[in-house]
């Protein structure tokens, strides 16, 4: 019998040095969990106004179709309501919400919807669409449920997390998986860095959170890849530090307020890593210099390839264009660089970044002002400023004025389209808003068809209109 017990003894010892010590059990199971987090979680729900035609039909009182009015906006001849789902949750007491730029871009009215049925319209503090993040406030005279940002750095590849959202209008729904990937691009923006996970994730669920068993928030959930539209077990969250830091922004100032450097860089690969003489691949490769900027007027060059930012290494291009974003404006860093294979540092002084989204912008939308420089016949355009054509590679010796939107009641809808140059009018060029409002009118006095000439990407295109039918 004493041999019997030492044998099993024995193997019980094996059996237990050979499970790792580092393995994490499975959950008895989230429910309690789903209890404390799930009152912080809201939906929300955007309505936008839709322009139409005054053609559409509108069906007498009492008829049977009548319902169909609110479907083409006659019943208060303020257009359709277009309509969009969503999550968000409540990071602060008095009432700051969080959730995904997509969820709430271009909405006229924001509704937010806690599992208790409690609504309340919220307010845009300000959004950052190179993130797809958005601030929300809401007034509800009480303190509210919230939660916190985590460490999302020390989340690792199989660690268990949780989903709480609205997932195709089903508000309160909870959803469980691992973390499958750190550190994805999914050529979302420059700031790409997503936490992947295995969790069900779908439509309605954008801006909701992503939680670790620790009730942290760690990802806020943003995109999923589907052949179907609905979850095949890949979803993807923005990295809890990012949004973080990008929220605390929105709340102080409105905006966001990011370095700039004034590069374009390109990932180093072995090969590379080789020709520069590192042991392994790391850092970024300028291929270009913007003219005028900190990088520029700090004397870096094509083929420079930054190794660090102050103390902070750069394994790859994402995380250069990160510490930058987050570096202090006006600050002066050194950049390690390798330029003809000799080290050196090189002082910058870091810029501010033109967002794309300033607070200035959402002031403007909120007093109903849509911030271009002349809307004439239904066509609103803009300068060819120096931002605008940073911002949307526009050539030097392209001339003419900016298409920024198109009434779709005017002639020019299904013709032109956002982001098309119109160079000239009636056969004179035009180079400023100004000049494209006073040729159209002028065109129009003779009330017959007027040509325009557009450029679109590079090729041209000619357009008949008349705004006198």
């Amino acid at each position: 019998m004493y041999r019997l017990i030492k044998f099993l003894s024995v193997i019980l010892a094996v059996y237990l040095m050979a499970i790792p010590a580092f393995a994490r059990g499975v959950p008895d199971g989230f429910s309690e969990l789903a209890k404390e987090l799930s009152p912080s979680v809201v939906n929300i729900s955007t309505a936008q106004s839709v322009e139409i035609s005054d053609d559409a039909p509108a069906f007498p009182k009492g008829s049977p179709l009548e319902r169909f009015n609110d479907f083409f906006g006659r019943r208060n001849n303020s257009g359709r309501v277009a309509k969009s789902l969503g999550s968000g949750f409540v990071i602060d007491a008095s009432g700051y919400i969080v959730t995904n730029n997509h969820v709430i871009e271009g909405s006229d009215v924001i509704e937010t919807v806690f599992p208790n049925g409690d609504t309340y319209e919220a307010k845009l503090i300000g959004r950052d669409p190179s993130t797809d993040l958005a601030l929300l406030k809401i007034e509800a005279g009480k303190d509210l449920p919230f939660v916190s940002f985590g460490d999302s750095d020390a989340a690792e590849v199989g660690d268990w997390v949780m989903a709480i959202g609205n997932p195709f209008g089903y508000g309160g729904s909870v959803a469980a998986g691992i973390v499958s990937a750190r550190n994805r691009q999914i050529n979302h923006g420059a700031y790409d860095d997503f936490i992947q996970t295995d969790v069900a994730i779908n439509r309605g669920n954008s801006g909701g959170p992503l939680f670790n068993m620790d009730g942290d928030v760690i990802g806020v959930n943003t995109a999923i890849i589907s052949p179907t539209g609905g979850s095949v077990g890949i979803s993807f969250s923005i990295p809890a530090d990012l949004a973080n830091s990008v929220v605390g922004q929105l709340r102080r100032y409105g905006e966001t307020r990011r370095g700039r450097l004034g590069v374009n860089v390109q990932e180093v690969d072995k090969n590379l890593a080789k020709s520069y003489r590192l042991d392994k691949p790391m850092g970024a490769i300028i291929t270009r210099v913007t003219e005028d900027s900190p990088a520029e007027k700090a004397g870096l060059k094509v083929g420079d390839l930054i190794l660090q930012v102050g103390d902070k290494d750069v394994p790859n291009q994402r995380v250069l264009f990160r510490i930058i974003a987050e570096s202090e404006i006006d600050k002066t860093v050194n950049l390690t660089i390798i330029r003809k294979r000799k080290r050196m540092d090189v002082p910058v002084t870091i810029e501010r970044l033109k967002e794309t989204v300033t607070k200035e912008d959402i002031e403007n939308a909120d007093k109903g002002e849509d911030g271009v420089d002349t809307v004439a016949m239904g066509i609103s355009v803009e300068a060819l400023t120096a931002e605008t054509r940073r911002e949307h590679r526009i050539k030097k010796e392209t001339n003419g004025v900016r298409v920024v939107k198109v009434d779709n009641r005017s002639q020019a809808a299904g013709k032109l389209l956002e982001g098309d140059i119109i160079e000239e009018v009636a056969f004179e060029a035009v180079n400023s808003p100004e000049e494209f409002e006073e040729a159209l009118n002028a065109a129009n006095e003779f009330a017959r068809p007027i040509t325009i000439l557009v450029n679109r990407g590079g090729n041209y295109l000619f357009y008949s209109l008349d705004f006198s039918s």
